[in-house]
């Protein structure tokens, strides 16, 4: 059972989810859904992998409706007995701090090619590690008032980039819509709604909701932001450098703001301000993934979490440290991102019919 004192508001998971679904994607996936399209309509792909995000949210929701007051690392026990329960909470945690390797990762690889060149990876992750272990010891509700803080910001610095590069974009590089059918659309979906993972948090911030009744209203709001975001970006990035150009670079986003300045303003360029914006979200996408880790391992082990939060940062930093580089970085994205396609779009499905068929036993 959860705690009183740990519950947060519908605003707070909505915030929770749109803060750990931007992260890595903003910087990337106008690149990763370009090459898989070889299309400008990447926006409409983009919509159609929020809405099946959307749809996922809301299965997950229904199954954790069912389940009161407890994670999915708890009920999963319930549905398909201890053992195998154990397992897929097994599988969980495993995915769960590997993510927030990766996102650490991502991290370094960024700051160190664009503002800290020549620093050591160690240098960076080991300070950001840290900052991030001192939030989640505080528990979910210093998180949540501290994303209730960032997403704003991340609002407002994003409109107003956004806003500066108009003057680069042209509308003829998002032309004719359609214009190669719809199959580079539907083989687009897969790349764009991997874009979305984060979702799946909603499978454990239910257990703390004051509401949660309204987790349905949280998912709605929390992966709109997402598809909004994403939608501008890749529309804005296409228009600037055309489908050919955003293939040719890792960083599309990145790159259009380093195109344009204005001379005069206290910032003349403003990629400065998008990296601001991205490190909050690689935090916030980092320190839920680290905080679900160490509960699923506290869940099974039936202890108290920090000793485990303490147990996995050498864990997270040695995996952060396998990727050799940058390609080998986006292949292990890539990897996470099929694995959450089956783990969270498949599994509370199976695990929601295995509990409606079972019903009577758990008084659902």
């Amino acid at each position: 059972m959860i705690n009183q004192k740990e519950k947060i508001t519908t605003q707070q998971v909505a915030v929770i989810l749109s803060n750990s679904i931007l992260a890595v994607g903003i910087l990337t996936l106008p690149r990763t859904s370009v090459e898989k399209m070889k299309t400008p309509d990447v926006w409409i792909s983009v919509i159609l992998g929020g809405l099946i995000a959307i749809l996922a949210g809301i299965i997950m929701v229904k199954l954790c409706q069912r389940f009161p007051q407890k994670t999915v690392y708890q009920y999963s026990q319930d549905i398909v007995g201890k053992w195998a329960g154990r397992f897929i909470s097994l599988i969980f945690v495993i995915y769960f701090f590997t993510v927030s390797a990766f996102e650490v990762r991502a991290l370094a690889e960024v700051t160190g090619f664009l503002l800290l060149e020549g620093t050591p990876s160690w240098a960076v992750i080991m300070p950001f590690m840290w900052v991030g272990l001192y939030l989640i010891m505080g528990g979910i509700n210093p998180m949540a008032r501290l994303f209730e803080i960032i997403l704003p910001i991340t609002v407002i610095l994003f409109l107003l980039i956004t806003m500066m590069s108009f003057k680069l974009f042209e509308i003829d590089h998002l032309r004719p819509v359609l214009g190669s059918g719809v199959i580079p659309v539907l083989k687009g979906i897969k790349t764009t709604t991997l874009a979305f993972t984060g979702v799946e948090y909603i499978l454990f911030l239910i257990a703390f909701m004051q509401k949660p009744n309204k987790a349905v209203k949280a998912v709605l709001v929390g992966i709109s932001i997402p598809i909004f975001f994403y939608v501008i970006t890749v529309i804005m990035v296409i228009g600037a450098f055309s489908v050919d150009g955003v293939i040719l670079r890792t960083w599309p986003t990145i790159d259009l703001m380093r195109s344009f300045e204005i001379p005069g303003l206290i910032f003349e360029r403003f990629e400065s301000l998008l990296l601001v914006i991205w490190i909050m979200q690689i935090f916030t996408s980092f320190t839920i993934a680290f905080y679900i880790a160490a509960l699923g391992l506290a869940h099974l082990f039936q202890k108290s979490i920090h000793p485990f939060i303490y147990v996995l940062i050498p864990i997270i930093y040695i995996i952060s440290t396998i990727p050799k580089s940058i390609d080998e970085l986006f292949k292990l994205g890539d990897i996470i991102g099929t694995i959450a396609l089956y783990l969270f779009g498949l599994l509370p499905l199976i695990l929601l019919i295995i509990s409606k068929w079972r019903g009577g036993k758990y008084g659902a």
